[in-house]
């Protein structure tokens, strides 16, 4: 029997955002435009970083590579979503649900280590300037960037590959608007508790050992802010901290409001708008905030607009 599911079962039915038909044209509306910034500004602030010759600096190095981490999960959901708001019945064929999923989970991964990489990178260049350009080598920098993707996609690998070699029910209807995990888990005939727990200790992993480097990097960044005479190193270290503490307090606490809160509390719409805010709200965020909180970044762009205009028309 397991094995007629297996066979039989070709494609999932997302249930989407709304089955409200009239929220259907404003949804996609919106969502489009909030796709559209996040590819533009993070492709923006990949190749801004890349050609400006002031840019190239181990904490814009890691900038770049957020970026990539933030086009690259918006765009395994965000597509597939417009798509779906569009057509008649939302279905997601077995292979691309398996590949979206792998992908997503490599991703978000991925932006929790990133991140942490970029917390020390602060760390570093606050309580040790004069070593910075040492401790912070490209190798070293490279090192920081290539353990969390080649992690995370060996985490994402067995995450998924457990899965989809599981046995599937008749039931192919996914509750959510892309194929997360844990509704997935949901249509599967066999038992779930080992895939669950596998699943939870990831995810305690990374989020706890990923929040502890940058919680410890920030109390030590605090305690060197504190030890400062002067008001304007004080400024400068803060400011220089600023944008990346917004975007690791945004994308945390959307993460612990998703995952931590009691399952009692839980309901699909809550869950499915938290999903929206970090799928697709925050890849577009971040560009911004790095962009309009921070002068080197606003310079490049100032720089670029300028040399541009040069050119005739």
């Amino acid at each position: 029997m397991d094995q007629q599911n297996l066979t039989v079962l070709k494609e999932f039915i997302l249930m989407g955002i709304t089955d409200r038909p009239e929220l259907q044209a404003p949804f996609f509306g919106a969502f489009l435009v909030i796709y559209a910034f996040s590819v533009v500004g993070n492709l923006g602030m990949i190749i801004l970083t890349k050609v400006d010759s002031r840019l190239q600096t181990p904490m814009y190095f890691f900038l770049r590579h957020l970026a990539f981490i933030d086009l690259g999960y918006s765009t395994a959901v965000g597509p597939k979503m417009l798509v779906n708001f569009v057509t008649n019945q939302n279905t997601i064929s077995y292979n691309w649900c398996a590949t979206q999923l792998a992908f997503f989970i490599t991703f978000i991964i991925s932006e929790l280590f990133i991140l942490s990489a970029m917390a020390y990178d602060r760390y570093v260049a606050i309580c040790n300037p004069l070593l910075y350009t040492v401790i912070m080598s490209p190798g070293v920098c490279w090192v920081l960037v290539a353990v969390p993707y080649v992690c995370s996609a060996f985490l994402s690998l067995i995450t998924t590959i457990k899965i989809f070699i599981s046995s599937f029910c008749g039931n192919n209807v996914i509750r959510h608007f892309y194929c997360d995990s844990l509704p997935v888990l949901t249509l599967l005939c066999s038992s779930t508790r080992e895939i669950e727990l596998m699943i939870l200790i990831f995810s305690a992993f990374n989020l706890v050992s990923s929040l502890s480097i940058v919680l410890v990097s920030y109390v030590l960044i605090l305690l060197a802010i504190l030890r400062m005479h002067s008001a304007e190193g004080r400024h400068k270290a803060f400011s220089t901290c600023g944008s990346h503490l917004i975007v690791v307090v945004i994308l945390y606490a959307t993460l612990f409001f998703m995952y931590v809160q009691p399952k009692s509390s839980h309901s699909f719409d809550t869950d499915k708008m938290a999903s929206v805010f970090y799928t697709l709200v925050i890849p577009m965020l971040n560009p911004l905030i790095y962009s309009l909180r921070n002068k080197e970044v606003k310079g490049a762009l100032h720089r670029i607009w300028k040399n541009l205009s040069k050119f005739p028309i």
